[in-house]
This record gives structure tokens, sequence and C-alpha cells, in this order.
């Protein structure tokens, strides 16, 4: 194989996720067409790539107009990768817990790329309903996790990866850079961190870091409650979830 059929081949790989990446984000199922002006790649290409993805059943048509979404197989490659990722698995009986303890909605939170999603959750045992989208990206800034997220990375890199628009917060203020890497390091010395929700004017999001081997927090467990509950618990909440978090850090750290 030459190597500019290598280089075809990568590319073709990084459009193929393209496409998959763009049809997580925008949540419908699209033509080909829309897909292609979404990513930016020629139609051609897209075409092809939207072929052979769904041959493979990565993709799977919807309705008569040529519409396609993510396909089941994906499912089934998502199923086969949880059997064998002790984190989720894990982390699935600690959110368990901390509702059983808190009755408030629970989470598990990762970095993707350049954003933040919540990988898991567990829903409060109240009336009052608290939930998030799973594996919906956000900005980093926005979240309580991401300053936990970031506190093994220099000043540089964290300022190198988030995108510039992403400080700019839901109600249109801009979060100052050196306010939010003064939180981070808050953050990275204290193994938590907490504040009223920038996304909404009713919760209270509390966040510890799950860490590996080598001091890295490679994801975090959340609790999100209502403001009222979350400052008559705040020590409880603040405790349950610390001690979640060092548990299911030891647990796949074994």
């Amino acid at each position: 194989m030459t190597e500019d059929t290598i280089k075809r081949r990568a590319r073709g790989l990084d459009r193929a996720f393209d496409i998959l990446d763009f049809l997580k984000e925008i949540g419908q199922p699209l033509r080909p067409n829309d897909i292609a002006s979404g990513i930016g790649s020629p139609k051609s290409t897209v075409y092809e790539l939207v072929a052979s993805l769904l041959e493979r059943r990565i993709l799977e048509p919807v309705g008569k107009d040529g519409h396609v979404y993510l396909g089941r197989q994906l499912y089934f490659l998502g199923q086969a990768h949880l059997r064998h990722f002790d984190l989720t698995r894990e982390a699935d009986q600690a959110l368990q817990e901390i509702v059983r303890q808190t009755r408030e909605t629970a989470q598990m939170c990762l970095l993707n790329g350049r954003k933040y999603t919540v990988a898991l959750m567990k829903e409060g045992e109240r009336h009052f309903r608290i939930s998030s989208d799973i594996g919906e990206n956000a900005p980093i800034p926005w979240t309580a996790s991401g300053r936990l997220l970031l506190a093994h990375l220099s000043d540089q890199q964290i300022v190198d990866l988030i995108d510039e628009d992403d400080f700019i917060l839901p109600d249109g203020e801009r979060l100052p850079l050196e306010r939010f890497l003064a939180e981070i390091r808050q953050a990275g010395a204290e193994g938590f961190f907490s504040f009223d929700s920038v996304a909404d004017t009713f919760t209270h999001c509390f966040a510890a870091p799950v860490k590996d081997p080598y001091g890295v927090a490679i994801a975090t467990l959340c609790i999100v409650a209502p403001r009222v509950d979350a400052k008559n618990n705040y020590h409880d909440y603040r405790r349950v979830l610390i001690d979640s978090a060092n548990n299911l850090a030891r647990r796949i750290n074994e």
C-alpha cells in the first residue's frame, strides 16, 4: 500500500467520524447533502462515505426521502465497549449509591475533546425532576466538572484547548480567563468544586474528581440539586460525593 493510499484512507476515516459526530450533534436524521454542507465536505465524498456506512449498519436509512441517522450497530459496539470498561460499570453503582444517600440527581462527567459531556446519570428520588441529556456536549467553562478535569494542565494548555467562544456564558457575559484559571487551581487543590449552575437559575452543581494512578482526573462524579436543598445539605452532599469519587477511583485502579 502506497503512502498516498494510506493518507487518502486516513482522510476518509476522519470524514466518516465527522459525519457521525455531526449527526450526533444535530440529533436528527439528515440527507447527505445537508451533512456535506454541515461538515464542509464535497458532496461526492459524503455520498460515498454514507453508502459505505449504510452497508456496515453504522448508519441507517430513515423514511423515504434519503435521510440517514446513526445505526443500531453503534449501539452494539457501545455495549461491547461497556462490558470491558470498568469505569462505566463501577460508576453506575456509585451513582446509585449517591442517589440513595442524597435523593438528588447524580452524574458521571467526562471531557470529550474540547467539550464536556454527561456520560452517565441517575435521576434523583424527588418529584422535582432534574436531568441532562446524556452525551450532549457543553462548553467546559460552563461546568463545575470542567475545573477539575483541567486541573492537571498548564495555563497555556488550557487556553489552547478551549474555544474562545466557550467563555461566553448563557447570559451573554464573558467569563474572565484569570478567574477561570484561578478556579481550576482552587478545584485541583481542594479536590472538589461547586457553584450555582450558569445554565439555569435554580440548581447548584457539586463535582469531585475520579483520579487515575497518576493523580489525573479522568472523570468526575456530580450532584445536581435545587439551590435551597444544596445550601441546606451542602456539607453532607460534599462528603458523600468526595467519598464516592475516591472509592470509585480505588476500585478502578486496583
